[in-house]
């Protein structure tokens, strides 16, 4: 394989790594600041970040997950993730290069077990993702009621991307994934009942605004720090506005982290 190759199927694997916060590949963010591969197979990824103050768990749960995506390559000899100019780049890496887990790097300070927090914003992911698919569900049908998306099947969405990308999120939490599954679930893959399904929409709105808000900041911010990873990073798809038009009304709820 010639090392063109190889580069690109790196930078496929990187590819599957998402931020956790902003559920975007690391790679359409502009993340992956440089891939470095040499003819014996063995493999340096450095990574950048918007700012020297993103959450550490955040920053080390995507190098360590790029470095997994990489290692499983069959053709890396020996992978190195960096992780650049953040406050914890020294004791990432050093973690990364130790193999030491997230507790093993961080010690007292991982207050949180990674797995938790993972699943935490896997479940953001998919209450955003389920919002988007049944927004173009009301755009098609102006005259559908939000409390009948009680029935409406992932059989019954349309051939588009958001629905495709709430298949992806399902499966991540362990969801059905068949047409005859409902869409409108919560984290559990139980219904809402229709009464509720108003409120639990204002909700899903929310965190999908509030996610999409910060990622439009988070790649400012990138290409404010690094001019250069402007070419790096690829366009945002357009989202799908409610037809009511609330949606434009929503704010976002604060931020703690910036990743």
């Amino acid at each position: 394989m010639s090392a063109d190759c190889r580069e690109q199927s790196a930078r496929a694997a990187l590819s599957t790594v998402f931020d956790p916060e902003l559920d975007e590949p690391i790679t359409d963010l502009g993340f992956v600041r440089s891939v470095l591969v040499t003819p014996d197979g063995a493999l340096t990824v450095r990574l950048r970040l918007p700012t020297s103050f993103c959450s550490p768990n955040f920053a080390y749960l995507m190098a360590s997950d790029s470095k997994d995506a990489l290692t499983a390559l069959p053709w890396t000899r020996d992978v190195v993730v960096l992780l650049d100019d953040h406050h914890d780049s020294d004791l990432i890496n050093r973690g990364l290069a130790a193999d030491a887990g997230y507790r093993g790097t961080f010690g007292a300070e991982a207050e949180k077990d990674l797995e938790a927090l993972r699943l935490t914003f896997r479940r953001k992911a998919h209450a955003a993702a389920m919002e988007r698919a049944l927004a173009l569900v009301l755009r098609e049908n102006p005259d559908l009621t939000e409390e009948a998306l009680h029935d409406v099947l992932l059989g019954d969405l349309p051939d588009a991307a958001a629905s495709r990308a709430l298949l992806r999120r399902r499966a991540a939490l362990g969801l059905g994934t068949a047409p005859a599954d409902p869409v409108l679930v919560d984290e559990d893959g139980r219904r809402y009942p229709p009464g509720e399904i108003p409120l639990r929409l204002r909700f899903a709105r929310a965190v999908r605004v509030s996610i999409d808000g910060n990622a439009h900041f988070c790649r400012g911010l990138l290409r404010t720090r690094y001019p250069q990873s402007a070419a790096d990073q690829s366009p945002r798809a357009e989202e799908p506005v409610h037809t009511t038009g609330e949606l434009l009304h929503l704010t976002a709820p604060p931020k703690e982290n910036i990743s």
